[in-house]
């Protein structure tokens, strides 16, 4: 019960990193109170575990100020700000980029966080004390991991992570980001145009893709980037501001020994030498 009477709030509980933070989070002690544009999960998610579901679009302002207010009005205090509403974005060359999905992926990404801390700041200050977690990307650490959308936006998460670490952290209110590697949930299939049920239901295959993308064999689960928010939450975390966990297996660190080890036979052969 290691948030035992603390309130939070998590953006985009519906589904895949969110549900499971939510989960988490109640199983923990905490009163959770979760947002989501999609009523008939929203419903499923409450029934389950307890929660309060505010139906919202997080890129709207207004939809932010009511959905912390909803905690505040129901609990009379606000501990955990989790900001995980996002999306994906399918790769386009630069020539072919639409602009119109980079406004909506920085609105929902950038605008939502920021949207969200806004109206949670003035809570946590009254009461000197609070957390914040945004999620950003290994895209936002390397280029090469989701669209140029998702990584610039993610980027953006990062950097005004740290500005409110440091101008909240005066008030004994810390903000944090985790950046989660190849998570094997239904964004892949959105971000390729499948309707949110298909894409939630193609996480278990996308499961098995992933099991050979980092040095650690196994795909990234809900689950893991959910611990890593928990702690954040925590009392343990109390001293942690401003930082960037990453959650990945090892993927940004570097190459996998197999790979190097194909890639050199690569070059042998392609160099004349075939002895092994």
């Amino acid at each position: 019960m290691r948030l035992q009477d603390k309130v939070a709030v998590v953006t985009g509980g519906t589904s895949g990193i969110g549900r499971a933070i939510v989960e988490r989070f109640v199983a923990e002690g905490a009163r959770v109170v979760f947002s989501g544009r999609r009523r008939d999960l929203g419903a499923e998610v409450a029934a389950a575990t307890g929660a309060a579901f505010v139906e919202a679009d997080v890129a709207r302002e207004d939809d932010a100020a009511r959905t912390v207010k909803a905690a505040v009005d129901a609990h009379g205090r606000l501990d955990v700000l989790v900001n995980n509403a996002g999306m994906g974005s399918p790769y386009a060359r630069v020539e072919k980029l639409n602009l119109d999905e980079f406004d909506r992926m920085i609105a929902v990404h950038v605008r939502g966080t920021l949207a969200h801390m806004k109206y949670a700041a003035p809570v946590m200050r009254a009461q000197q004390s609070g957390s914040i977690i945004n999620m950003a990307s290994i895209g936002a650490h390397r280029a090469g991991f989701g669209s140029i959308f998702y990584g610039a936006a993610k980027a953006a998460v990062m950097h005004l992570t740290t500005y409110a670490a440091v101008e909240l952290g005066e008030d004994n209110i810390r903000a944090n980001s985790i950046s989660p590697g190849a998570i094997a949930t239904g964004i892949f299939g959105k971000a390729l145009g499948l309707e949110s049920d298909a894409a939630e239901a193609s996480a278990a295959r996308v499961a098995t893709m992933l099991a050979a993308f980092q040095p650690i064999p196994r795909a990234g689960l809900a689950e893991d980037v959910a611990a890593a928010a928990l702690f954040l939450a925590s009392d343990e975390a109390s001293f942690i501001n401003g930082e960037d966990i990453v959650v990945d297996g090892g993927v940004i660190r570097g190459r996998r020994p197999a790979e190097v080890r194909a890639h050199g036979l690569e070059i042998k052969k392609a160099i004349g030498r075939n002895d092994g």
